[in-house]
């Protein structure tokens, strides 16, 4: 999975809010054109806390078809474990090869608390799980050392960006556990987790231009600092000051730019909010000059 950008699609609905099977099955093979390390449906950016189990099951199977074995579909899970259990059944029935297993809802947990949501879940499913830590999910050192005992727990997503401690549990962990740097917009930090031992990443930007991430994803793996850092300060940064104004831009605001390049994705759902009209015609100027430095175009 660290051979190329990680893939987030966005999970498709008609203008009524219901699901668009169609308009996600082409958004997921727009996705794996652009040859992604792997595919991640029903998560964080596919909105996954907006699905029911029978939309989910639609996601995760349009996309294991759609991925046809080529590559990894790490189907999201999350809730309490007894539905995570419930979610990862369906995954597992569809063919997907792992989950993300995202933040459980609500409630600050203890250490011992988060290992045995892990631990439960685990003995309940056959897939390989990647803990996901974010929001009131952070994981210590003996913690880490624990759920990478448990056999089908094969890695940790980082969404915290706290390097030091990060530092530590990937020192914590065994060699052949994975790590992946899941900050939102991971491109402006990924020179930063790389050099702590994380260079695999998740993209956002991917969803809505592939242009430009694939761009940024050869020029930092290349070394190619000067195209990094211009991507970064020209289209990055101004596109994560755009993000923080309103709070669930990190969904709507990918949405809005894949409609803008002609994606038939559709809306956010409730309660997330599509963007306003000043903050989209932000967005379409910036895109139209993100994908002008990679050689691309609305």
């Amino acid at each position: 999975m660290a051979r190329g950008v990680l893939s987030f699609p966005l999970t498709a609905f008609h203008d009524d809010g219901s699901l668009d099977p169609e308009g996600f099955r082409a958004h997921v093979a727009a996705r794996l054109a652009a040859a992604p390390g792997a595919v991640f449906p029903a998560c964080g950016t596919g909105e996954f806390f907006s699905l029911d189990e029978e939309e989910y099951r639609r996601v995760v199977a349009i996309a294991v078809e759609e991925a046809g074995g080529h590559v990894p579909v790490v189907a999201g899970a999350g809730y309490g474990w007894a539905q995570a259990a419930r979610f990862a059944r369906i995954a597992e029935e569809e063919g997907a090869d792992a989950l993300l297993v995202l933040p459980h809802y609500l409630v600050a947990a203890p250490q011992d608390g988060l290992a045995a949501q892990l631990e439960h879940l685990a003995a309940r499913t056959r897939l390989p799980l990647v803990a996901y830590q974010r929001g009131q999910v952070a994981y210590t050192v003996a913690s880490v050392r624990r759920i990478a005992r448990i056999p089908n727990v094969i890695g940790l997503k980082d969404g915290h960006s706290d390097l030091d401690r990060l530092q530590r549990l990937t020192l914590a962990a065994p060699e052949d556990f994975l790590f992946f740097n899941g900050a939102a917009t991971a491109e402006i930090q990924a020179r930063a987790y790389a050099a702590v031992g994380v260079p695999a990443y998740s993209s956002a930007v991917h969803a809505f231009a592939p242009e430009i991430a694939d761009a940024f994803f050869t020029a930092l793996r290349g070394g190619d600092h000067s195209t990094t850092e211009k991507l970064l300060r020209d289209f990055y940064v101004p596109f994560v000051e755009l993000r923080d104004r309103v709070p669930g831009y990190a969904v709507s605001l990918v949405k809005a730019a894949a409609r803008l390049r002609g994606e038939r994705v559709g809306p956010v759902r409730a309660p997330l909010a599509d963007p306003s009209p000043a903050d989209l015609a932000a967005l379409k100027a910036l895109l139209a000059a993100g994908l002008d430095l990679v050689g691309a175009s609305l």
